[in-house]
């Protein structure tokens, strides 16, 4: 199987094109800073490219039997207006080619399955939530920017696609992603809940949500949305207790009052006070097996790795 990309030298993107590629399968990723760009594993071919635009990139999709859309613009930052754009259009723009690409062949059926985020429940108290849940309200922006991101993948049905969306928790792992930051924090004493400390925090351990592509890839009965997180998410007071007791560390200053993070950090400070209990229904259903369902087991295995 021939397995197409697009971020792939990111922080998700190098575990799982590592992964793939060591399964034996033809792997190649678009990056868009070449220069930039992580060491590339054994197996995996690059291609540089600006996924925004159109280019000859697209008809080297076109002899790939899988895409994986993991690119888009970061959202941890301030959220000024040209930030948003530049976090919708980024990946309107990208999924929007990549559908044009599988349009335009013919005789061969693709498996899409390109990201989204947990961000398209919109807040949720304690309720689980599961796939069958319907997007939140339009005036949260994350919530509008993952309702439109998996509209455009899902054209790629009309054109013979299989499209599965893949609703990320918070990927924690070695290298890169939130515990990166959060491990600097935590070991300067700086690690303290959020607010009430009692929004719902879902997150995936990077290795499971390598397997759970993996998984994807062989299940061709699985469509639609599929929520990639653990089977046990935890409050952020929780997250803040097993992260100083994996860490041996201690707070020093006080949990973060709500209106601190909203003057800090803007919108994006609403959006941390919010959460979603999202467990993985399908997944489960489905048989897959964590490897790590738990939050004190997912944590040891990666401080072990650092």
């Amino acid at each position: 199987m021939k397995i197409f990309i697009t971020g792939g030298l990111g922080f998700m993107g190098s575990v799982l094109a590592a992964k793939l590629a060591g399964q034996g399968r033809q792997v190649t990723v678009l990056t868009h800073s070449p220069g930039k760009r992580r060491k590339i594993p054994d197996g995996v071919s690059v291609i540089a490219a600006d996924a925004t635009k159109p280019g000859a990139w697209q008809e080297a999709l076109a002899e790939h039997d899988a895409v994986i859309n993991l690119a888009g613009v970061s959202i941890f930052a301030r959220w000024t207006r040209q930030k948003k754009n530049a976090i919708y259009n980024s990946r309107m723009l990208i999924t929007r080619n990549i559908v044009e690409a599988i349009k335009k062949i013919e005789g061969k059926k693709l498996d899409l399955l390109s990201a989204s985020a947990m961000a398209y429940y919109g807040p949720h108290g304690d309720e689980p939530v599961t796939e069958s849940d319907g997007p939140g309200p339009e005036r949260d922006f994350l919530t509008r920017v993952s309702r439109d991101w998996e509209a455009e993948a899902m054209k790629a049905e009309q054109y013979g696609a299989r499209v599965v969306i893949t609703r990320f928790g918070v990927i924690l792992g070695t290298g890169g992603g939130a515990m990166e930051v959060l491990a600097l924090l935590f070991k300067l004493h700086l690690g303290n809940w959020l607010g009430s400390g009692r929004q719902w925090f879902s997150w995936i351990h990077a290795d499971d949500l390598a397997s759970i592509f993996m998984f994807l890839l062989e299940n061709k009965k699985i469509r639609g949305a599929v929520n990639c997180a653990a089977p046990n998410p935890v409050t952020n007071k929780k997250l803040t207790e097993e992260l100083n007791r994996a860490l041996g560390s201690f707070p020093l200053v006080p949990p973060a009052p709500g209106f601190v993070l909203n003057c800090v950090l803007g919108e994006l400070g609403s959006f941390v006070l919010k959460g979603q209990r999202a467990v993985p229904r399908l997944l489960t259903d489905a048989g897959f097996n964590f490897a790590y369902p738990d939050l004190d087991k997912a944590l040891s295995d990666i401080l072990r790795q650092r």
